[in-house]
């Protein structure tokens, strides 16, 4: 039988692909990938751990085992001890992934299950040092045009957002995204609000651009802005998350600490653009802490592992950040 351009018997099945013997140089490091089967001799096939820090990309068709290939690094990395975090847009990988953790790590879990409202988990996208928050503010527009494309959040909406966003996060008694909306509605708010802005810049966005509009280009286009967040602010499980002044974990001290972030961000249980928006704000925070490692030297940072399934929901200018800066602060991503 040697070809089936020669040989169209219909009984033969033909394998439509060819298995060809592993090459001798494959590193004897820990991170398994696969096994080569050649002509009934089995050897493992597995990767240095420094080709890791390079960010790792899988891309196959749908249902050809991506998932399987993440849940089995990170196996290997639960084992290893260390710290990762894992977005899941479906949740079956995060429940899969339950049983395999180590009973002596089981206190470096963080399970982030927005679909459980007995329990939320606050994540309070605005929330950043003062050196942090223009670039913060600037990431949460990002998002905006991500979810909304420039066309309907276009140059005006985002003016607003971000000088509401930068007001906000001025503000003493504590802010959230929820609050957005009250600060272009509620006048008592609004005062309050903009007598502890500091930046010059933003003050002067309130005391002449704002309040020289007419009313009735306010009655207009507040309305139209605010049509965009009333979605996520009517949302009792959102604003149970993101309405909350403090996040319950600090990512930058997760990583620092090898623990396990579970994220899962199912959309037949969150809806579509909800998982979108907690994956972009995990991402955000996730880049910022990187960042911050900025401040202690390069011995101390741990390794930290970001998975990603599903990466077209959640690429942002942060995502592109990470792939080109974040070798320097130990991040590392594996994306599918």
């Amino acid at each position: 039988f040697p070809h089936i351009r020669y040989n169209e018997t219909p009984e033969i099945k033909w394998q439509n692909f060819k298995v060809v013997r592993a090459p001798n140089s494959i590193a004897k490091e820990w991170l398994l990938l696969w096994e080569n089967i050649h002509r009934g001799v089995k050897k493992e096939i597995r990767i240095k751990s420094e080709d890791r820090f390079r960010h790792f990309y899988i891309i196959w068709q749908t249902g050809t085992g991506k998932s399987s290939t993440m849940q089995s690094l990170a196996r290997q990395d639960f084992t290893a001890g260390n710290g990762l975090a894992i977005m899941d847009p479906h949740g079956d990988l995060v429940k899969d992934l339950l049983p395999f953790i180590p009973r002596e790590r089981a206190d470096d879990v963080i399970v982030f299950d927005p679909s459980d409202e007995q329990r939320p988990i606050g994540l309070n996208l605005l929330e950043a040092r003062p050196e942090e928050r223009d670039m913060v503010a600037q990431d949460a527009n990002n998002m905006m045009i991500k979810l909304f494309w420039n066309e309907i959040f276009g140059p005006r909406l985002q003016d607003y957002f971000l000088n509401g966003c930068l007001t906000l996060m001025e503000y003493p008694q504590g802010w959230a995204l929820t609050d957005i909306i009250r600060l272009f509605t509620d006048d008592d708010f609004q005062k309050d609000h903009i007598r502890n802005v500091k930046n010059p810049i933003v003050k002067a966005w309130w005391e002449k651009t704002f309040a020289n509009m007419w009313d009735r280009e306010k009655k207009e286009i507040i309305p139209y802005f605010a049509a965009k967040f009333s979605g996520f602010i009517t949302n009792k499980m959102m604003r149970n998350i993101i309405g909350q002044t403090k996040s319950s974990f600090d990512i930058a001290e997760c990583m620092q600490s090898n623990k396990i972030i579970l994220l899962n961000l199912s959309k037949g249980l969150i809806w579509d653009l909800n998982s979108q928006l907690l994956g972009m704000i995990v991402v955000s925070k996730i880049q910022s802490a990187a960042m911050q490692r900025q401040r202690i030297s390069k011995e101390e940072r741990k390794d930290f592992f970001l998975y990603i399934d599903e990466i077209q929901n959640y690429v942002t200018p942060s995502i592109e950040s990470i792939l080109s800066e974040a070798r320097n602060y130990r991040l590392w991503l594996v994306l599918a």
